[in-house]
């Protein structure tokens, strides 16, 4: 029998504007020229810090720093379990770059990861007996999910609804809903929360929001662990059949968006600045041994005159203006004070040195 599912939610002017954002920086991002090697060193390190914080939230005790290690194949002795979740998350997200080409979600690939990400290579089947999410601390329970009965029935109406959400909705919203229908239908006996955010993770890079597979949701998730739960606890029952599957599920989708806007602008940042950096190195190689000795007197004075060379390079007055005065044809400086007695001089913008240079000008 299948279960019709029938979210509950409002796209408000707060998610809509968050949603016109990420777009924005998707769209910039998918511009922004990448070598093939730093690319891939990107994406490397995006999967290793999903791994890491997906792992963590669940209580996986291994820092980042051992994360590395277990996937470069060292073992940490007496910690066979944390090592175990490591490689099964890295695992599963080496197979969600295959299944993303696709154009459809199926059970058999959620059944997939949840296989791979619990240490197994086959598909794995729903739980046939019912299960319960219990607060370590006190040992009540925090969620009652629905009956084992219920779990086939209602994971193939969330599978419909998300291949069929695809075409009519904002494919952050079809991710951020199927992450809450997941974690409340609970279908595993462990591993249901991990499952939910490498299907989000899925579903993102299908529909396109993949950005160059170098950002991740769950640092965010992380740093805000309790907001990250409390937006998901919704309903006025901690039971299933008592309200849950009719719960509005806005804020859940507002803390969703926010955290995938705070994940982009974070990758973004980061391919800017290295572009910069790049930019900065590339101009500096460009230099001759004298400019980039000069390099120091701009490190302390945004303004130099000839004594300043004079000084630096022990020239005669006559030399150094000579020397300044061929800076300025190259480009590498600007005239900032033409006044004969103190002519003053700055250093020049990288971006117009560096066309000086590419193009033999000077």
């Amino acid at each position: 029998m299948l279960i019709t599912f029938h979210p509950n939610y409002q796209i408000t002017q707060s998610i809509l504007e968050k949603l016109y954002k990420i777009d924005q920086i998707k769209e910039q991002v998918k511009d922004m020229p990448l070598t093939p090697h730093v690319l891939a060193g990107l994406k490397e390190t995006s999967r290793i810090i999903t791994t890491h914080y997906s792992t963590v939230i669940e209580g996986n005790r291994l820092t980042e720093r051992e994360v590395r290690e277990v996937l470069k194949g060292h073992a940490i002795q007496g910690w066979e379990r944390d090592e175990k979740e490591v490689k099964g998350y890295f695992n599963a997200l080496d197979e969600v770059a295959v299944l993303a080409k696709k154009h459809i979600v199926t059970e058999t690939n959620i059944q997939t990861l949840h296989g791979l990400i619990i240490g197994k290579n086959i598909p794995t089947s729903y739980r046939t007996e019912q299960n319960s999410v219990v607060d370590a601390q006190t040992g009540t329970i925090v969620y009652m999910p629905p009956e084992a009965k219920d779990v086939g029935p209602l994971m193939t109406g969330l599978i419909e609804w998300i291949n069929e959400s695809t075409h009519t909705l904002p494919i952050p919203i079809v991710a951020a809903i199927a992450h809450y229908q997941f974690v409340t239908i609970h279908p595993y006996y462990d591993g249901n929360g991990r499952t939910a955010r490498i299907l989000t993770t899925l579903i993102l890079h299908q529909g396109g929001y993949d950005l160059k597979g170098i950002y991740n949701l769950e640092e965010y998730y992380y740093q805000h662990l309790q907001d990250y739960y409390n937006a998901l606890a919704v309903g006025p029952s901690h039971n299933y059949y008592i309200g849950r599957a009719e719960a509005d599920i806005t804020g859940w989708i507002e803390f969703f968006v926010s955290g995938m806007l705070y994940s982009f602008q974070s990758a973004q940042k980061h391919l800017q600045l290295q572009s910069a950096e790049k930019e900065q190195s590339k101009t500096i190689n460009a230099l001759d041994a004298r400019q980039k000795q000069a390099l120091v007197l701009f490190e302390k004075n945004e303004f130099i005159t000839a004594k300043d060379v004079e000084e630096l390079f022990h020239f005669a007055g006559r030399t150094a203006r000579q020397l300044l005065q061929k800076w300025v044809r190259q480009s590498f400086v600007v005239i900032a004070d033409p006044s004969k007695k103190a002519r003053k001089y700055k250093l020049n913008k990288i971006p117009v040195f560096v066309e000086k240079i590419e193009q033999h000008k000077f």
